[in-house]
């Protein structure tokens, strides 16, 4: 009888439990639905490595495929506010880097000082962000000492990460960087995130192979809400 009983007590519990694991499973897989970044690129510039581009630590051209995000990931960076180092730099200018406008026109980029030179980005609060995306200037061009850094406060003290860097250098003085060089081209150059807590986005240049100048035409961060 007690045999019994206790066969019954456990199958009562295991029923309840196997369903709500299930049930979790469920949540979690949606949760989990990955699906392409929802950016929409530019008309083609151009494209592909130059072969007199002489510049070391160069990577080697490929178009980029597909970059999953989990769905209800978006461009948290549009309309937000955008500063930078130099400051001469117009807030009008600098407006149009989280414009939404990736077109590559004599009228439609920002043109920062020599040498090394930041812009800023405030998302407005904290976000999971899963990747940015950057438009410097798309002709055959290697901007170099590209650094992109996340952090939760304006000044970048606090959790500050960095995301990409190929200053092997340290001349924006972030660290030496580990990434390569590479040339610019219509798709922009996405970096991976991977969906790390911030409010700040911050990108670094010290000029370009073509001149000493820091551009930018466009900056998309694409995240979601912090839980």
């Amino acid at each position: 009888m007690i045999i019994k009983s206790i066969r019954s007590l456990t199958r009562c519990l295991i029923i309840p439990f196997i369903l709500f694991c299930l049930a979790a499973a469920g949540m979690f897989a949606q949760e989990q639905k990955l699906v392409p970044i929802p950016t929409e690129l530019p008309q083609p510039g151009y494209e592909g490595t130059p072969q007199n581009l002489k510049v070391p630590n160069l990577e080697k051209y490929a178009k980029r495929g597909p970059f999953l995000v989990p769905a209800g990931v978006v461009n948290v960076s549009r309309g937000k506010k955008v500063t930078s180092s130099d400051k001469d730099a117009p807030a009008e200018d600098l407006e149009m880097i989280t414009d939404g406008d990736k077109t590559q026109a004599a009228d439609n980029f920002v043109e920062l000082s020599r040498g090394v030179q930041f812009i800023t980005i405030d998302l407005g609060a904290v976000n999971e962000i899963y990747a940015v995306v950057v438009w410097h200037f798309y002709a055959p061009r290697v901007y170099f000492c590209t650094v992109a850094q996340i952090a939760d406060d304006a000044g970048f003290t606090k959790n500050v990460q960095t995301i990409f860097s190929n200053d092997l250098d340290n001349k924006t003085k972030t660290g030496i960087g580990k990434d390569l060089n590479y040339v610019e081209y219509y798709q922009g150059k996405l970096i991976d995130a991977k969906g790390a807590p911030a409010r700040y986005v911050r990108l670094y240049s010290n000029g370009n192979n073509a001149d000493a100048l820091n551009n930018y035409i466009e900056v998309e961060v694409y995240g979601r809400p912090a839980k």
